[in-house]
């Protein structure tokens, strides 16, 4: 059975080798007819060899498609492959009548859509996981102005979420030993903090008080799925620039906080997918077994939207801010920002993070989502936390740290899942509670 896998393997991959090889004699017209015939053949009956290889020439056709195609192929998926509105009826008629398990069954089978079925058909040929990954990325693209496939795209998430539960996930540590084909991708893939070349990469990888990990599928191969960057420092740092400068390297029998300063998601076909919560967690218990002495586990997080909010609640007029602050919002060296003014835009700061929200209830600010969802506890405002261009245009350069507390991740969760309670240090709380006298009742109004 091994030696038959390896055979198949190798022949697929040398058709897939050959179908993206340039093919001036078929159009992208030719390669969607071909795919459409190859997903008919593949819902038939057939051996286990030819339904893997006639998945293989399905996916390899489907690369060939111009972006226009793949639009007609996933609109092909939603209307040909759906479930069969008469069985799901007849099959209810006989649920009622029985109310047995065996009626359930057939009646759950005849609800779903005949589309996961194709796609589990597939995900039989030796890469057809991460194939199927990057289909969804292109779905994804699609939805924002063809609404009608949102069934396919919960198709592809139902699927995804129990191919990609935890149970599948292998967490790597990431080293600069580790192969280059990795190494390569962490620098594509980097989404908070741009990697800018190898020796900034090395930066980040090399140095006793740096570590990086990742998760990754046995169906992806050297494909990381997410991962995070993380710092060895003395104390609780304020300042992302300071890290990733990487001045002075902090010996490990001093450090006494492990600081989660980049967290990205590589594959855009698995949003939706939870990956960030259970990789957080686990790092959180390897540094502890590797590193008993750490205290503190925090992120330094970017506020995006922030920046965006404020123009907003000006626009409208909801907001009366100095004239000092007003200034420094829309030119950030004007000069010195006076005491009053600081103030200002930190009780400002503390209100968006915990009183605004998103229409369910829940934080306006992804990354504050994110965090507390996990569990973690908002500890720290920083101003002037990132003072690059990036860091000054989302949030005008404010940055946040996010405590884990090992004995307190579970009461957290709990909270913010059941009431969406956003759980701060006091003196959070109470910048906050001072942001009213900001706002023109008036215009909020």
């Amino acid at each position: 059975m091994t030696f038959l896998q390896g055979l198949l393997s190798n022949i697929s991959t040398r058709t897939r080798l050959l179908g993206n090889a340039p093919n001036t004699a078929q159009n992208s017209d030719a390669h969607l007819h071909a795919l459409s015939s190859a997903c008919a053949t593949l819902m038939e009956r057939g051996g286990e060899a030819s339904q893997i290889m006639t998945a293989q020439r399905a996916l390899t056709h489907y690369q060939q498609l111009a972006p226009e195609e793949r639009l007609a192929f996933f609109s092909l998926l939603a209307s040909d492959y759906s479930a069969e509105p008469s069985a799901i009826h007849s099959t209810y008629k006989a649920y009622c009548a029985s109310e047995d398990n065996a009626a359930l069954e057939q009646l759950f089978n005849a609800c779903e859509p005949r589309r996961q079925d194709l796609l589990r058909r597939l995900n039989l040929c030796p890469g057809g996981t991460f194939e199927l990954v990057k289909m969804r990325a292109d779905l994804l693209k699609q939805l924002r102005h063809t609404p009608e496939l949102a069934a396919l795209n919960s198709d592809f998430s139902h699927l995804f979420n129990s191919w990609f539960n935890r149970g599948f996930l292998v967490l790597e540590s990431i080293d600069w030993n580790t192969p280059a084909a990795v190494l390569e991708k962490l620098i594509q893939y980097e989404a908070v903090h741009a990697i800018s070349d190898w020796r900034d990469l090395r930066r980040r990888l090399d140095p006793d008080d740096r570590r990086c990990y990742a998760f990754f599928h046995p169906a992806t191969g050297d494909e990381p799925l997410i991962f995070v960057e993380v710092a060895l420092c003395k104390g609780i740092p304020d300042n992302v620039q300071r890290i990733l400068e990487h001045g002075e390297e902090v010996p490990l029998e001093v450090a006494d906080t492990a600081v989660f300063y980049s967290i990205s998601n590589c594959q855009a076909g698995l949003k939706g997918v939870s990956f960030g919560n259970f990789l957080i967690k686990q790092v959180v218990q390897e540094l502890s077994r590797e590193l008993p002495q750490l205290k503190n586990f925090v992120t330094l997080s970017p506020v995006p939207g922030f920046a965006d909010w404020l123009a907003e609640q000006r626009s409208s007029q909801s907001l009366v801010l100095s004239e000092a602050l007003d200034t420094f919002l829309q030119d950030h060296e004007a000069g010195e920002l006076p005491a009053a003014a600081h103030k200002e835009f930190m009780r400002l700061a503390a209100y968006y993070l915990t009183e605004a929200k998103h229409r369910s209830g829940q934080p306006l600010n992804p990354v504050a989502r994110f965090h507390l969802g996990n569990g973690a506890s908002l500890h720290r405002l920083n101003w002037l936390g990132d003072t690059s261009s990036k860091g000054l245009q989302q949030a005008h350069g404010l940055m946040v740290n996010y405590l884990y507390q090992l004995e307190r991740i579970e009461q957290n969760h709990e909270a913010y899942t059941r009431d969406h309670s956003v759980v701060c240090a006091n003196d959070i709380r109470r910048l906050a509670n001072q942001a009213g006298q900001y706002f023109n009742s008036e215009a909020s109004a």
